[in-house]
């Protein structure tokens, strides 16, 4: 990319030229084409990437060369199509008053009144508009945005100056004081033009013309909000004369020795000084120091000074070598295990555009749920994001802004990727990834981009960056013979695979089972789940080659709506749209955990706490890659029947990453004789650290020492008592021809029954891409959201009342044989639930246990068993024993679209309080219960929180079994051992009146 006349006149001492990447591993009539490009269409679909930018170059968080943002309030006008309005808005004294104004950074379809500028999209692959490459449609929304600024009072008179753009959806041309810079595409990759001598001292006028769609929109083709506008930053930079158009920190980390080399090589003579190593040397010279390794666990950084031409520039220096070393991906010399997410660039209100301190809750919180890397998926982050890595503490792998998912569609014609028309605009994304990110310690791995299919433009992009930056590995997942890559990337393969790979059985080509193997994406996140994210960790432990994955993903993209709270597609009058298919984060939309994350935090925590091989011993291990344990402190808890009988410190030495320790147990404390007792082990932070005080707890563990006792015997037989139409069973008044129970205690009771029905979670429903193993679909072809009940025989006798019934869906000749049998003691009631299964079950339960409804005003809720959250079979790592509280409303879980939610797991006693009334439930053995104020129904029906409507009946679901979550929204299914499936089954629950 050379230079032209227009920089030459603009700006003195901005870039020095370096090799265009557009002319690397490129035919050469791919090189003609791109210095005669096809003449007959508009710039912004034609296949170059840009005209009249400056090249690439290092991001600099930190230089006394003067800085002016130009964000804030922008004149802006929004046409329907690209050729809709002139360009006479760019020159000096055009007259904006009529305009209306946008934030920027920002997209104009979040910003306005009433949609006047438009509304946002969604779609996961299909491309909103026709595939007709490079061509885009005539309605094209195209926003003119102006601001005019003034030079701040000491502005340097010497040098130069840069126009940057961080970030621009989808292309932009770009004018300075009526001169046209140029244009460019690339929406999340930082574009600059030289503009010294076009500054004025006062009233400059910038004038940006953005299109909604371009070329460049068939390579970003993410699963995301389509979001047009100037979402990132913009900003005046002055550069001194003769100051550096590029820099690169190449800081590597000799693990055997313990020392790092560092060379930082630069475009015009410097020097570099790193006070605390004692260093002072020119730019291209190399010096071998001993020096603390950088990485995710301990992110240690060297603060240094790069001096050239005039600027001094900060550097955050972190020593640290990765490479694969016999088949595994390492960092100074340890095996890395990625315990990742992938991170969409997300608010609610504001889409993609982030400010620094969202950014760094986002990081906090990552660091306080034990995650440790970060996919960026599918583009380069704000560049702000990767300091935080850097000083937090995160493996990063940066991707590419590219993904081409839409052409699958077409069985891959046309595929921009393995056409070389494209290959100059590929490079182009390729280097700018690399250019501004490469100084960052925290980028470990370069991600070619993703869903792209195959093709040689892949290829290009691979050597240009190895060229480039030898000192990372490449990655990119779509194509399984991995010829340009340098790890094999899957995304959500079942456990059953993940296994066959660690072991090297997966076949494939040679060179792909040399190399190391990581779940880019993983256990999907939409809804109720993921599911499964223990049995993939255990598989991620126990083979070297499998070394972690990044959950699909970090947020949910529900954006504020009026009237739903959260929108998803559809909710903006989409005519194509993927629906909530975009809320598939660890987190919603308001940043608020999901119990999924609070499970992930427990399957990845870093330390195994675990019942030892000695009676009184706990075993800890230490599953860090880097660090030992003396930044922990740890306590222990003792538990008698949920209760805390007492506590105190645990002596636990410093163990090395990778070994496991023994350690006694106090003596049990006194405790009530024939309490379930055991024991809770924690590791806190012992200090403050960046990210979370004092305190923070990291892992826990919990050791069984006595089991729980069952619920105390009824004593005598109280004999049910026929009284007109009703049975009067102790506390209990049961329905004479029916035998469904009126009330217990005086509380009224409805909707009795067994119940095998949950409203399907998003992973119930599956993927629309794989019809045959979607259960929420079969459920309901099946009929089990309307089974229908038949009284068989209500037989009263001297020791209680036996009710046989028939459960099964209409039109179906299976069915479930149901027998209760109640007893009582005059003051609580026991109920004993047989379950026979009928005919040939085609499908797994959803649920099986009973459920009733309870008065509304049992609005509070105490329970023994598992807990504060949700739980269900495969998301049940983080439920742990103890007394917990709440109120009805606090038991739901807010997913953005209501699905069955709220399961607490392991009870063995549950109260429902409110004013004078009350009820206590034990159960024989440990059982789950939900409680709500809706209907599975109704649950069922909703599209969005506010539609649910809580009623005047508490219904109550007490179950046997629950089936398992999966991830099948887009991954695998529900594992064997986790599946309801349809089996004799029995249980027994203590109902007690407590009500004063």
């Amino acid at each position: 990319m050379g230079w032209n006349a227009s920089r030459k006149r603009l700006a003195a001492g901005v870039h020095a030229p370096r090799p265009s990447p557009h002319s690397l591993s490129l035919p050469l009539s791919s090189r003609l084409r791109r210095e005669h490009p096809v003449t007959d269409l508009p710039w912004y679909t034609s296949f170059a990437p840009e005209r009249g930018t400056l090249p690439p170059r290092a991001w600099t968080a930190e230089s006394d060369a003067a800085r002016l943002p130009l964000g804030g309030d922008w004149a802006f006008r929004l046409s329907p199509a690209a050729d809709a309005a002139d360009t006479s808005f760019t020159e000096p004294g055009f007259d904006a008053g009529a305009w209306g104004t946008v934030a920027v950074p920002g997209h104009w379809v979040l910003q306005g009144k009433d949609a006047e500028f438009g509304r946002p999209a969604y779609t996961n692959v299909a491309y909103p508009f026709p595939v007709d490459p490079p061509h885009v449609p005539d309605e094209n929304p195209t926003g003119d945005h102006l601001r005019r600024f003034d030079l701040p009072d000491g502005w340097p008179a010497e040098g130069g100056a840069v126009l940057c753009f961080d970030g621009v959806e989808s292309c932009a041309r770009v004018w300075l004081n009526g001169t046209e810079l140029g244009w460019f595409k690339g929406s999340r990759l930082a574009h600059e033009f030289a503009v010294g001598e076009l500054l004025r001292e006062r009233d400059n006028v910038l004038a940006v013309r953005v299109h909604q769609w371009s070329s460049g929109s068939y390579l970003e083709d993410q699963d995301q909000w389509w979001l047009p506008g100037i979402f990132r930053d913009v900003t005046l930079l002055h550069r001194p004369e003769g100051a550096p158009g590029d820099f690169f920190v190449h800081a590597s980390y000799d693990h055997v020795a313990g020392s790092g080399e560092l060379r930082v090589d630069c475009d015009v003579p410097g020097r570099v000084r790193v006070p605390e190593l004692g260093l002072d040397l020119a730019t291209g010279e190399s010096v071998t120091v001993p020096v603390e390794p950088w990485s995710a666990e301990v992110p240690r950084l060297y603060e240094g000074e790069l001096t050239a031409g005039g600027e001094r520039i900060g550097l955050r220096i972190g020593f640290r070598s990765v490479y694969v070393e016999d088949g595994v991906l390492k960092a100074n010399g340890r095996r890395i295990l990625f315990r990742g997410v992938n991170r969409h660039e997300f608010h609610p209100e504001t889409g993609r555009t982030l400010d620094r301190e969202t950014m760094r809750a986002d990081v906090e919180l990552m660091k306080r749920h034990n995650i440790n890397a970060v996919r960026t998926s599918h583009y380069p982050p704000h560049p702000a994001f990767l300091d935080l890595c850097d000083s937090y503490g995160l493996w990063v792998i940066d991707e590419g802004d590219l993904e081409t998912h839409g052409f699958e569609e077409l069985g891959w014609r046309g595929n921009p990727v393995d056409d070389e028309r494209w290959t100059p605009a590929l490079l182009d994304r390729a280097a700018r990834l690399v250019e501004r990110d490469k100084n960052h310690p925290s980028v470990v791995l370069w991600s070619l981009g993703n869903e792209c299919g195959t093709g040689a433009g892949l290829g290009a992009m691979a050597r240009w960056i190895r060229d480039r930056d030898p000192s990372r590995p490449v990655h990119y997942e779509g194509d399984r013979s991995c010829p340009d890559v340098d790890v094999y990337s899957r995304m959500y393969p079942p456990h059953a695979e993940v296994a066959e790979i660690g072991r090297r059985e997966d076949g494939g080509p040679e060179h792909r089972g040399e190399l190391p193997f990581l779940l880019c994406e993983y256990a999907h996140a939409m809804g109720n789940g993921p599911g499964g994210l223990s049995e993939y960790q255990r598989l991620f432990e126990t083979y070297e080659r499998c070394q972690g994955g990044f959950v699909w993903e970090w947020i949910d993209h529900g954006l504020v709506h009026p009237v739903h709270g959260y929108g998803y597609g559809g909710d903006f009058g989409e005519e194509l749209h993927d629906g909530n298919f975009v809320c598939d984060g660890l987190l919603f939309p308001d940043r608020t955990p999901s119990p999924g994350l609070v499970e992930y935090k427990k399957v990845i925590e870093p330390v195994r706490i675990a019942p030892g091989a000695r009676p009184g011993s706990a075993l800890v291990a230490n599953l860090h890659d880097v660090a030992d344990l003396s930044g922990l402190a740890f306590r222990w808890e003792f538990l008698a029947d949920g209760r805390m009988v007492g506590e105190g410190p645990l002596d636990v030495p410093p163990v090395p990453a990778g070994e496991r320790v023994e350690v006694a147990l106090p003596e049990p404390p006194p405790h009530p004789a024939g309490a379930e007792t055991v024991w809770t082990v924690r590791a806190v932070l012992a200090a403050s650290t960046v990210w979370a005080p004092a305190g923070h707890e990291v892992a826990w563990g919990q050791l069984p020492v006595t089991p729980a006792r069952p619920p105390a015997s009824l004593g005598a037989g109280v004999r049910a008592v026929v009284e007109g139409d009703r049975i009067v069973l102790g506390p209990v008044v049961l329905d004479a021809r029916t035998g469904t129970p009126l009330c217990v205690g005086g509380l009224a009771v409805a909707g009795f029954g067994l119940d095998v029905w949950r409203a399907p979670t998003d992973n119930d429903e599956g993927a629309p891409w794989q019809p045959d193993t979607r259960h929420g679909p079969l459920w309901r072809t099946l009929g089990l959201h309307r089974m229908r009940h038949r009284t068989v025989a209500v037989e009263p006798d001297t020791e209680g009342l036996t009710v046989r019934t028939r459960v099964a869906p209409a039109a179906r000749d299976f069915g479930l044989a149901v027998t209760y049998r109640w007893t009582s003691d005059g003051t609580a009631a026991r109920l004993a639930v047989s379950v026979v299964p009928e005919g040939l079950w085609p499908a797994p339960l959803p649920r099986l246990g009973v459920r009733l409804g309870l008065p509304a005003a049992l609005d509070r809720v105490e329970w023994y068993g598992g807990g504060p959250g949700e739980a269900y079979p495969d998301t049940r790592a983080a439920a742990r024993l103890g007394l917990w509280k709440s109120t009805v409303a606090a038991l739901q879980t807010p997913y953005v679209r209501p699905q069955e939610n709220g399961a607490r797991v392991d009870t063995r006693r549950l109260e429902l309080t409110g004013g004078d009334a009350g009820l206590r439930i034990e159960g024989e053995s440990a059982f789950w219960f939900t409680a709500r104020r809706w209907t599975h129904a109704e649950l069922d029906a909703a599209g969005h929180r506010p539609d649910l409507k809580p009623g005047d009946t508490l219904w109550l679901n007490l179950d046997h079994a629950l089936h398992g979550i999966g991830s099948h929204s887009c991954g695998p299914g529900v594992l064997p051992e986790h599946r309801l499936e349809a089996s004799s089954a029995s249980f027994a629950l203590i109902l007690t009146p407590t009500g004063r």
